[in-house]
Formats: structure tokens, C-alpha cells, sequence
């Protein structure tokens, strides 16, 4: 790579996008034009890092050829599938620009609008993340799922957490070191981000369909990513799992002084055989629950406590590698 960091570096996380890459391309080129003519970037102004997340596909294959042939075009393979949030990772890891962008392969995310993150960032943000005013091709499900997602994480937490908005966004240098420096294992990018502060705004965007093919986050990935998001920025499940036994247990005693009074006081006998096991079936199940919280969190801190790398780069394919052999 060249001595001289880039003013932009561009990380695209890739997954089963053999489909989508030419277009992908296509675009990045179009938005090198737009950076050319509206802030005079030069050749080396600009690095695109693509990370290839495990594909199972053509990816990896059609992305080396290109980056091997065409300058200022970077692929970070990595050793196998880490997931999205990871695969950000390595990119912004190794990224040197001056400035850093996040941007998804599918194409939802347009490519062209960078140049627009990046001239809002010249008005003295650190921060500037893409809003999604419209989300094309996405089903009710997941729309409303997002919506509660994000407004629920907004009152658990104790900072802002921008509201509708994804991993899309630019960052500044000094924002991306902070960055680099946490080694969490479960991560929420943008909820980090959100946590290191600093001048940070939005710019509303109409999100696109997918170019090809389904989304790759299915319901138990969305599952996981949320109770990350949660688990990493609030105590509150902890917390709700105390309320919740100090409640049974308030109920319970009431219950008790209620059979003593029935027993002690009236002639009324208990059956015993549906009040007992309403009571041990809701009282388990509530110490299920907080024993679950309780192991989510465990759970963290014994993979955090491992010392892993959060992942493995198998190598990094360019022109000037490709020179070099």
C-alpha cells in the first residue's frame, strides 16, 4: 500500500455477493468520479476494502482477480465466516484513511452517497451515519421488528443511540482509533460508535432493495445482533430479572398469609394440587429466566476473558501484492 494514507478509506463487509459484485463495482467506480469532481480526490486519495466474510460462493474468486488488477482496490479474505459485525471489524482494523466509511455489498446502501457523508463531515463532524428514511424490499416483519428494536435499546441506555440507522456512515480518524482499540468480542458497532462521542449527526438516505438474491440475516442472527445490542450497553435484563423475584416473591407471601388465614381461620380446605403447581410452574419459570440473563452475561465475560483475536485475515489481495510475487 502507499506511504501516504488515503483522505478516504472504504470498507465493504461481502458475503455470497458473487451476483452483485460487477455492479457493486460499477458503482464504486461512479463514486470515485464524484469524489474526482466535487473534492478533487487524486488516485491515492482513496482505498476500497472489501472483506470477504467466508463466502461459499464465486466471491472470493471474482473479487481477487479484480483487486489484483485494478489499483486502489483492496480484499481482506478472511480465514472463514466471523459474521457481519466482525467482518466490519477487520476492515476498519486495517483501514488508513483519514477518514473511514462503512458501507454493506448488497447495494441497499448506495454507494454514490458516501460522497455525501463525506462533504457533511467537513462541516466539523466526527461522526456522520446514514438515516434510512425508506426501506425498499424489506418485509412488515422485519420493519416493525427494527422499529421496536431500536426504540427499546434507546430507553435501556444511558447514551444516544441514533434511532433507524445501520452500520452505514464515515467516520473520522480520530473517532476509528478509538475504534480500533476495543477488543470486544460481541460487538455492536454502531452502539460503540454512538458510546465514543464526539460531533456526531445523521443524513437521511432512501435505502434500496437488495440487488440479488435474500438477506443473509436471518431471524436467529437478528435475534443474536439484538441481544448483543443490548447485553453490551445495559444492565437491564439483570436488573428486570431482581424486580421480577422481588415481585413473585412479594405475591408469594401473599399467597402464604392467604392459605394460613383459609387453614387457621375457616373451614375451607385447599385442594393443593392446581395452586401448588401454578405456583412451582410460574416461580421455575421465573428463575429460569433470570438464571438465563444471568448466563447471557457470563457467557460474555468467559469469551472475553479467552483473549481471542476477534479474527483471522487469510490474506490481503491487491495490485501491489499481486506485484510482488
Amino acid at each position: 500500500m502507499p506511504a501516504k494514507p488515503p483522505l478516504l478509506s472504504l470498507v465493504i463487509p461481502v458475503y455470497n455477493e458473487e451476483k452483485t459484485i460487477p455492479e457493486l463495482v460499477k458503482r464504486l467506480r461512479g463514486l470515485l468520479t464524484i469524489l474526482k469532481e466535487k473534492h478533487r480526490f487524486g488516485k491515492e486519495d482513496t482505498e476500497i476494502l472489501f472483506v470477504n466474510d467466508g463466502s461459499r460462493d464465486g466471491t472470493f474468486d471474482v473479487l481477487k482477480k479484480f483487486c489484483e488488477s485494478e489499483p486502489g482496490f483492496f480484499l481482506l479474505n478472511l480465514s472463514r465466516n466471523y459474521g457481519h459485525q466482525l467482518a466490519i471489524t477487520a476492515g476498519i482494523d486495517t483501514a488508513r484513511g483519514e477518514t473511514v466509511a462503512v458501507m454493506d455489498g448488497d447495494l441497499q446502501d448506495p454507494p454514490e452517497f458516501v460522497a455525501d457523508l463525506y462533504a457533511k463531515m467537513s462541516e466539523g463532524y466526527d461522526v456522520v451515519y446514514a438515516r434510512r428514511k425508506k426501506r425498499e424490499g424489506e418485509s412488515f416483519f422485519k420493519l416493525i421488528t427494527a422499529h421496536v428494536f431500536y426504540r427499546i435499546l434507546k430507553k435501556l441506555t444511558r447514551f444516544e443511540i441514533p434511532i433507524d440507522t445501520g452500520d452505514f456512515r464515515i467516520m473520522s480518524r480520530r473517532v476509528t482509533n478509538v475504534l480500533v482499540s476495543m477488543k470486544e468480542q460481541h460487538r455492536y458497532i454502531r452502539g460503540l460508535i454512538a458510546w465514543i462521542g464526539f460531533r456526531q449527526t445523521g443524513l437521511e438516505y432512501d435505502r434500496d432493495e437488495r440487488f440479488d438474491g435474500e438477506t443473509k440475516f436471518s431471524v436467529s442472527k437478528m435475534l443474536k445482533f439484538a441481544l448483543d445490542g443490548i447485553t453490551s450497553f445495559s444492565s437491564a435484563p439483570l436488573k428486570f430479572s431482581s424486580y421480577l423475584g422481588f415481585t413473585s416473591a412479594f405475591f408469594g407471601a401473599l399467597y402464604t398469609i392467604y392459605i394460613l388465614y383459609l387453614k387457621l381461620f375457616t373451614d375451607n380446605t385447599i385442594q393443593g394440587w392446581t395452586s401448588v403447581m401454578i405456583v412451582a410452574l410460574v416461580l421455575g419459570g421465573i428463575q429460569l429466566i433470570a438464571l438465563g440473563m444471568i448466563g447471557e452475561y457470563l457467557s460474555r465475560v468467559h469469551d472475553q476473558s479467552k483473549n481471542r483475536p476477534l479474527y483471522v485475515i487469510e490474506k490481503i489481495y491487491s495490485a501491489r501484492s499481486k506485484s510482488k510475487k
